[in-house]
């Protein structure tokens, strides 16, 4: 029986060939009807056989373009027939912007990339080749709705072959706001260091610039990178010179899976994240140790090609090279022309410039392999500004984040809008790029906050913008924040068990907690455990120079500490409170033990000790150092621990059994306090939250003990379990407490 199918669809499915697609499908049904987008969507009405109409139902979600997002799709069939003869594209109707959703940047896709390398095509070697399968969204929109007119490609009207394309419907790049060719886009040239352009093709002058071992700034899709090649050690010590980053491991870009494979473990998992159109950079198992110039850890960040330059700048025989961003010390990537050739001087020896506008910068995207999902360090392109759902109507609100790996949150009905990495907030720079992001985001998502939430530290300067705003503000506490954002990241209400790891965070008491068991949800918590405080010499100075945090443990744990430089200074800090503030930050615990064995004694960058730590400790290793657990609250006394440690340096066991021995050691503590936790309030539901749960040591091992202990275990997979995802979770205690 021939009935109407009324249809209405919420996501992304504008600007991603989705009416293309429907006609394409509609077509070989043979349905009469229309399609309309909506600023909420796209609404659809069509006749046919009801099983006919079923079964297009049951296809949409499974073949729709990639770069769609079907959010929600609402169906009502009816008896009452129109009489449709034809499919047709109906005029837009606009209504309130409340539902309008952006897609991010994409890779460029295969059909585009066989274009790019065919002869015969217009298209051969144009190095801004996309489709509405593919390319740039988010760095070049200015303002919704999203056409060409409201984005960087304003400036380059269409020759005629393009706006054909950009018309007809049957054309995969039937309404692609960035379509280019040759002749009416963007083009890329080349410089040299002085900001001389240089005769010739810019992408071969860059190609041959790192084959001879120049560093070559690259602008790509949301900002600059510095590359170089690999190969060469002295080469890549002079980038880490130039550009002040010691030690920090740098990115290599592979140009296929095999060429990855010469240096790193890729599981099938891996592969599939590498390939995939958001393309983050993974990072994976080296096969041998070495490479330290590179990275002095046991994993390489390792990214595929994600744009058509990219693919032209390896070619065929660059196999691979770094590419790290471009920034300087503690700054944000660097996306404009004119700061890049001003500020990139005397580091970059060349420079491969396009004059296509960055709108919005956005860093890469970076991330481990879990479970078969992303588990990121740093949610940006390719993901952003996809919406986080959270299955529950909330307020308008803007959440600030914290201070280190800054990131906002802005919510709207079901949705939450976390926008790119931005920088650890500490300088003017990071700080005003911040602020154009929160009222980019305001603009482009049509938001305006009704409420702010912020961390309670009274220093941060992203506290200093939320008391600004002069609207209501929510304080949260950061471990709870914590916690709550692996609960919203997934989906979870009630009450949970909150295991939160990290380096520090302003505590109720206005000491530095990090080491927290944490009992409560979105509405409040209570603290159920910690670790022992750490007395820290010097301060914030401790961080880095990690050795006077070994010397605090071995002093409290009664050893002997004299052969620590700077012993005598340290003994009458801590004898006399001077300068030595209290801190149960699990990274403070991780850097000491670091230091005692002498693997980092002065970090370069945060948590550089516990990844080190990490990076020796052995994979067989199962033993585990005696330890106390003292009641009300649970507070994990690592002083024994430490005095075995201490036993094993002098017995000469090497660093590998002492540091999986360390970590066996804190799994089996959090595995005993979730424990207690479970048998004193009844919850069999744990999150794990905190910068230290970015150790894939502790993150293969503790997931399982706990689960055959009977527990329901919770990681993030959304967003990043370091401050980054912070701002979600902030987010979700505002709004429970603003409703009361």
């Amino acid at each position: 029986m021939t009935e109407r199918l009324s249809l209405k669809i919420h996501g992304i499915v504008q600007g991603v060939g989705f009416r293309p697609f429907v006609h394409k499908l509609v077509h070989g049904y043979g349905f009469g009807g229309y399609i309309k987008n909506t600023s909420s969507g796209v609404e659809m009405e069509l006749e046919g056989e009801r099983e006919q109409l079923e079964k297009l139902l049951r296809e949409l979600p499974e073949r729709a373009p990639k770069l769609a997002l079907i959010e929600s799709l609402e169906a009502r069939f009816s008896r009452e027939l129109k009489g449709f003869t034809s499919f047709e594209i109906e005029s837009s109707r606009r209504e309130e912007r409340n539902n309008t959703l952006v897609s991010p940047d994409i890779c460029i896709c295969d059909d585009c990339l066989r274009e790019l390398r065919d002869e015969g095509d217009r298209r051969y070697r144009y190095p801004f080749i996309n489709c509405t399968n593919c390319g740039p969204r988010f760095t070049i929109i200015k303002d919704l709705p999203y056409d060409r007119a409201k984005t960087s490609m304003a400036v380059f009207p269409m020759c005629p072959d393009c706006a054909e394309e950009y018309g007809d419907i049957n054309d995969r790049r039937y309404h692609a706001q960035p379509d280019c060719c040759e002749k009416c886009g963007p083009q890329v040239f080349s410089l040299d260091g002085d900001g001389k352009k240089l005769p010739g093709d810019g992408i071969e002058l860059a190609r041959q610039a790192l084959k001879n071992g120049e560093i070559v700034a690259v602008k790509g899709l949301g900002g600059m990178h510095l590359a170089c090649r690999w190969d060469d050690e002295a080469l890549v010590r002079e980038l880490r010179r130039r550009k002040q980053r010691d030690e920090k491991p740098f990115a290599l870009m592979c140009r296929d899976v095999n060429c990855a494979r010469k240096l790193c473990h890729v599981s099938p998992e891996e592969e599939k994240m590498l390939t995939g159109y958001q393309r983050p950079i993974v990072l994976l198992k080296k096969k041998e140790p070495g490479l330290e110039y590179l990275s002095e850890n046991a994993y390489l960040g390792i990214m595929l090609p994600y744009t058509p330059l990219h693919y032209l700048l390896m070619g065929e025989d660059i196999d691979m090279l770094v590419m790290t961003s471009a920034n300087l010390s503690d700054t944000p990537i660097m996306y404009k022309n004119r700061e890049a050739l001003s500020d990139l001087r005397g580091i970059a020896d060349s420079f491969l410039l396009h004059n296509r506008e960055i709108q919005t910068r956005c860093d890469d995207s970076l991330c481990w392999e879990l479970e078969g999902r992303e588990y990121f360090i740093r949610r940006s392109r390719g993901y952003v500004p996809y919406p986080l759902t959270v299955r529950r109507e909330l307020k308008s609100i803007l959440a600030c984040g914290a201070e280190q790996k800054a990131s906002f949150c802005l919510s709207r009905g079901g949705y939450v809008f976390q926008s790119q990495h931005i920088g650890d907030l500490k300088n003017f720079e990071t700080l005003e790029s911040y602020r154009q992001q929160t009222e980019h985001f305001k603009k482009l998502f049509d938001i305006v906050p009704e409420a702010a939430a912020c961390d309670m530290h009274p220093d941060y300067m992203s506290t200093a913008y939320a008391e600004d705003l002069a609207i209501p503000l929510v304080k949260v506490q950061h471990h709870h924040a914590h916690m709550c954002s692996c609960m919203a990241d997934n989906y979870l209400e009630g009450e949970v068990i909150g295991l939160v790891w990290d380096g520090t965070g302003y505590g109720l008491d206005g000491r530095a907690w990090g080491g927290e068991c944490l009992i409560g949800g979105y509405g409040g918590f209570r603290r159920f455990g910690h670790i022992l405080p750490i007395a820290m010499p010097g301060g914030d100075r401790a961080v880095k120079e990690t050795e006077r945090l070994a010397f605090s443990l071995m002093e409290a744990s009664g050893l002997d500490s004299s052969k620590i430089a700077g012993a005598d200074i340290y003994k009458k800090m801590l004898s006399t409170g001077l300068n030595c503030p209290l801190s149960s930050g699990m990274g403070r615990l991780f850097d000491a033990a670091a230091a005692m064995l002498g693997i980092k004694t002065m970090c370069s960058y945060e948590g550089q000790g516990a990844v080190l730590l990490e990076a020796a400790a052995a994979e067989d290793e199962e033993a585990v150092y005696p330890y106390a657990l003292e009641s009300r609250p649970l507070v994990f006394d690592w002083r024994e621990m430490i005095r075995a440690i201490a036993r094993d340096m002098d017995e000469g066991a090497g660093n590998s059994v002492i540091a999986a021995k360390f970590m066996n050691t804190l799994i089996d503590m959090a595995a005993e306090t979730v424990k207690a936790a479970g048998r004193e309030t009844g919850l069999d539901r744990v999150c794990l939250s905190g910068g230290s749960f970015q150790n894939m040591y502790i993150m293969k091992r503790l997931p399982r003990r706990l689960s055959a202990e009977g527990f329901r275990v919770y990681h993030h997979c959304r967003v990043s379990c370091n401050d980054e995802g912070i701002a979600l979770g902030q987010l979700m205690v505002a709004d429970a407490r603003l409703r009361g």
